[in-house]
This record gives structure tokens, sequence and C-alpha cells, in this order.
């Protein structure tokens, strides 16, 4: 499939592009909601779609362990059995090595999962994880890969770099479809010199696009800038270009600055769950005091179902009452403010004026703290090392 990703105009480092498989488009930078078990968790399809996504990211781990590759072939692929009309990028099991670290045995040739639902064995090789992938219909297919923990020593992390590239040139070897795409992962931690030494290996391997994993691990902002900055050097110019498990507005201001043109993160969603909802100026807390009695949105600008039909004040009642349709109203809202700014950021960069935009972006959004922040990621981290 030629000719999939076009770059419209280049601002500095950043790009305005469009990628198109199977006559469906997505403008980039685009941001890919995560189905990580055939469903954005509180939202459905249609309410995707109507916030305007068209591309969403589902987890071929888990939807291995529940409710398994077969099954999913015998209901016609994944996207019959969710009822998703637009395209599905899946990943390929690699994060689950680290996020279940505790379940899990790295191999020569795969990685051995105890399936967190009932203890069976989950044999993931690099042949098979992209047969897998094929098989449920996925559109943007990613190789099996080691994904490692901030802090780890340069021999483990040199080790991890060997065993994703031969897997990775196991999942080139392996590939059967015509429609669709697959995509190379370059690892590496926040060692410069790896990264470096990765993306050489995975590129020269002729992926259609390719993705920097590893990342948002627990490592400290600026080293996480610092992997980021250099990417442009390492990656084609002419292809897409991933930056794994990134979702926080500021993140993705800073990354599409970088040149990345594809994101994807579980946060907008998880946080909105426990009340926190995106604007320009940072997270707001919906259980602040200030919102009792606030007949307004949650954003006088936003256009979004959420925002148009229900006060401040009523989300809080539904939050402070543990009420289902409070984690649905958020999480809209949040998944409809980070499509609405990768528009935003698209036009920008097609303008030319995409630095003058991030600057005054940066400088109005305040972050969250670092140590809360830490909390929050390690909070979630143990969550899924499920028993």
């Amino acid at each position: 499939m030629s000719n999939f990703f076009k770059i419209f105009n280049v601002d500095e480092l950043s790009r305005a592009g469009e990628i198109v498989i199977n006559d469906i488009k997505i403008q980039t930078p685009c941001f890919m909601p995560v189905a990580t078990q055939a469903s954005v968790k509180s939202l459905d399809s249609y309410e995707l779609t109507d916030i305007g996504y068209k591309l969403i990211l589902s987890n071929i781990y888990h939807l291995s362990a529940r409710p398994g590759i077969d099954y999913l072939k015998k209901f016609g692929g994944l996207h019959k059995f969710m009822n998703w009309k637009g395209l599905i990028l899946t990943d390929s099991g690699g994060f689950q090595g680290f996020s279940l670290s505790h379940r899990v045995k790295i191999k020569n040739d795969g990685i051995v999962f105890k399936s967190h639902i009932d203890g069976s064995e989950l044999y993931f090789k690099p042949d098979k994880v992209v047969l897998y992938q094929e098989d449920i219909g996925s559109n943007i297919i990613m190789p099996l890969d080691v994904c490692l923990p901030q802090g780890v020593n340069k021999k483990k992390l040199e080790n991890a770099l060997a065993l994703t590239y031969e897997w990775a040139k196991i999942a080139v070897n392996s590939k059967t479809s015509d429609k669709s795409m697959y995509f190379g992962i370059v690892q590496g931690g926040t060692n410069l010199e790896l990264r470096e030494r990765s993306a050489s290996n995975i590129t020269s391997l002729g992926f259609d696009g390719y993705a920097y994993g590893g990342l948002s691990v627990g490592e400290e902002k600026k080293l996480m800038i610092d992997a980021q900055s250099s990417m442009y050097k390492l990656l084609p110019e002419d292809k897409p270009r991933y930056l794994m498990g990134v979702g926080s507005p500021d993140d993705l201001v800073r990354a599409v600055r970088f040149g990345f043109d594809m994101f994807d993160c579980v946060l907008p969603t998880r946080i909105a769950r426990n009340g926190s909802l995106f604007t320009d100026d940072g997270r707001l807390n919906i259980f602040n005091s200030q919102y009792k009695d606030k007949d307004s949105p949650i954003d006088q600008d936003c256009k979004c179902y959420s925002c148009k039909n229900y006060s401040l004040a009523y989300i809080q009642h539904l939050f402070k009452s543990k009420e289902l349709l409070g984690y649905r109203i958020a999480s809209i809202h949040n998944l409809d403010y980070l499509f609405n700014l990768m528009q935003r950021m698209n036009i920008a960069i097609k303008n030319s004026d995409f630095t003058e935009f991030a600057e005054i972006f940066l400088n109005s959004y305040k972050s969250t703290d670092p140590y809360v922040r830490n909390q929050q990621k390690d909070k979630w981290i143990k969550s899924t090392k499920v028993n």
C-alpha cells in the first residue's frame, strides 16, 4: 500500500499530514483512544465517531487472554465484533511484558505470560504475534518488542534492544497481508546512544512506519523530553512517527514540536474516571468545592457533547454519588479535548505558526505536579498487576 502517508506542511520539525488506509483518512498529528479490550472505557463506537475519531488502539495480549483470537475470528474480526467502522492499530503485548512483569518470562524466542484471567500460559512469539493481529483484521500491526522499566542497567537495555531487533526481523518476514501496515518499534529507554543504535537497526528493515517505545514508564520528564528531542535525526522523514503511551496535553504539544505524528494513551479516560478534566489551563478537579454550585460547562469554549449539555455542578454530583454517567461525561470531554487539540495543531502547522501556538499553549497550561504525576502513574501500573 504505497503513499499511505502524506505530509502537507512542515513548520520547523512539526508536520501536518494524512494517513490513508482503506480509503479512511486520518489527519496528523493524531491521537488514538485506547480500546484495550475492544472497548474505550465507558464509550461506544458511535460516541467515538461522533467526536471525530477514525483510528483507535487495541491490545493483542488482552484480546488473546479474553475473549481469544479464534473467538474473534469466528465473529469476523475485531472491527465487526465491536462494531467499529474506522481503523484499528493493535499493540503487540510488549508493554504488558513490562506492566505485568510479575507474570512474565522473557525468553530468546518470545514472551511467556501467565494469564491474569485464569493463570493459563500465553506464549507470544514474534511470528505468531503478527499472525494474531492479521487474523483479527488489524489495520496497523506492531511487532513484539521488549519494554523495560526506567533505571535498568545498560547491559539489560542492550539485551532488550538485541531481542527487539531479532524479533522485528522475524516480524517483517512473517507478514502476509497486503491490507495492513506494519510499524517497527525503537527502544533504548533514555539512553540516547542505545536509542540511536536501535533506530538504525529497526529502520533498516523497511517498515511502513516507526514508533518510539519505552518512554513514559516512570522516568523523569526531562529525560523523556531529551529522548524525544533527537528523534527527527533518527527516523525517516517520509514515514509516520508514533510516540507510544503519551497523552497529557502539554506532552503532546512538545512531542509534535519534535516531529511526532501519532500518539496513544489511556490517560484521558483513566483520569476522567477519577474526576480530572482537560482544559487549556491544565487539569480541572471536579471534586473541588468551587464547582458545587457552578451552573456552567467544563469549558465555555468547548463544543463537546458534555459541555453543551451538562454543568459542572451536575457532573460533580454524579461523581460524588458514584453514578456511572459521570465517567462517561468526563471521558467524552477529555477525548473531545484531545481530538480538538490535534486539529488546532494541524491548522497551526499548515499556517506555519506552530512555534507560536506551542509557546502560548505551554505558557498557559499548568502541568500536573511531577510528584503527583508519578504517584498516579505508579498507582496505574500497580493496578495492572492483577492477581
